[in-house]
């Protein structure tokens, strides 16, 4: 299998934005094409989770493709919900290492915050099993069960999963890109709003615009995809056979890992899913970069911090960057890049090894990528 290279990365500002999705995809997909020194690539892969719904829009693979000036070029769409961007690195990767082709752009976004928030919540709702939806169950209302068991199994408190939300919001603030540029008190992190009990609203990600882009090439350049992992679970919650932990995300580490040829000590920096703050402690983990029910007391001590032993979410993550759900698997990887580059600014930690996890839908369909500098 041949090596495969990212050799450029772009992306937009995340949040509330008035330019139209091709438009964001096509300034992430410059920016990106522009940093690899490549004009035109071989091959496209588009990320968007549902663009019929939030945009009125199908066929979109063509549509960003011509969009771009590309309408020659292949160009594909892929979609595994909340994981789009992810799954589009991970086609976008097998493309190059099997030679099919030699420079691929991966691009992915969303624009949503033009719809009333319910609408968005039923739109994204859609991706969990259709018997549970049928019963009320949604998105946070599930990932509240799953911190409920989290907590009543490993002794996990609130004050834990809310300096998840305090800490990534203190990363965001350096972060140009990011949705959200303030810090939150952990005091006003446990009085907001409950959503789905024992969740409240600042523990729970918002609804953003933006989008991401990479080139990946077969052609050496200054960081590498070491490994590439996919990982699934039943859809239906109820059929899991583990509630407090990730299926799909231990297979997937697994797999980019033996890829790799080596484990989580090697990990300096990460990105993971934090839609919901606890999910990010249950994500850390799951990869193996911290020993199970450790996550939760290493991210009070300040290990995960931005000068900690091992930073997590240095961009923010989906909390406070923002997730416009077909970008975020690809902007994870971005942040990474920058990082192992030396093109984080204010954010920049040191690292060669990083890790970028993402979850598609309530852990249905998981992917970790694993990125390495030359």
């Amino acid at each position: 299998m041949a090596s495969v290279w990212i050799s450029g990365a772009g992306m937009t500002p995340f949040g509330r934005r008035t330019q139209s999705l091709p438009d964001l995809m096509a300034d992430a997909a410059r920016a990106a094409l522009t940093a690899s020194g490549i004009e035109v690539p071989d091959a496209i892969v588009v990320a968007t989770m549902n663009p019929e719904e939030f945009l009125g829009e199908g066929n979109f693979a063509s549509r960003i493709a011509t969009h771009l000036g590309f309408a020659y070029v292949p160009a594909i769409r892929v979609e595994t919900a909340t994981s789009s961007g992810a799954a589009a690195i991970f086609a976008g990767f097998t493309a190059v290492a099997s030679g099919t082709a030699r420079a691929v752009l991966v691009v992915g976004g969303e624009r949503m915050t033009h719809l009333p928030t319910p609408r968005v919540s039923e739109i994204i709702g859609r991706s969990i099993d259709p018997y549970e939806r049928s019963y009320g169950a949604t998105m946070p209302a599930l990932a509240g069960l799953i911190t409920r068991a989290l907590m009543a199994r490993s002794g996990l408190s609130a004050r834990e999963i809310s300096q998840v939300a305090v800490k990534n919001h203190a990363n965001a603030v350096r972060n140009p890109y990011a949705h959200f540029r303030a810090p939150v008190a952990l005091a006003a992190v446990m009085a907001s709003r409950l959503v789905a009990d024992p969740l409240r609203l600042f523990h729970c990600c918002p609804i953003s615009d933006g989008a991401a882009a990479l080139v990946l090439t077969a052609s050496r350049a200054a960081v590498r995809i070491a490994g590439i992992g996919q990982g699934t679970d039943a859809l239906a919650v109820r059929h899991r056979q583990e509630l407090t932990s990730f299926r799909a995300t231990q297979a997937a580490a697994k797999a980019a890992f033996a890829m790799a040829g080596f484990g989580a000590d090697r990990v300096e920096v990460a990105e993971v899913h934090d839609a919901f703050t606890p999910f990010e402690l249950i994500a850390l983990e799951d990869t193996g970069l911290f020993p199970p029910g450790a996550a939760g007391r290493a991210t009070l001590d300040g290990e995960t911090a931005l000068d900690g032993r091992l930073p997590v979410n240095p961009s923010g993550g989906l909390k406070a960057r923002g997730h416009p759900l077909g970008a975020t698997g690809i902007a994870q990887v971005v942040e990474l890049v920058w990082q192992l580059t030396g093109q984080a600014a204010d954010r920049q930690v040191s690292a060669h090894v990083g890790l970028a996890q993402s979850i598609g839908g309530l852990a249905t369909n998981n992917f970790v990528t694993l990125v390495e500098a030359a």
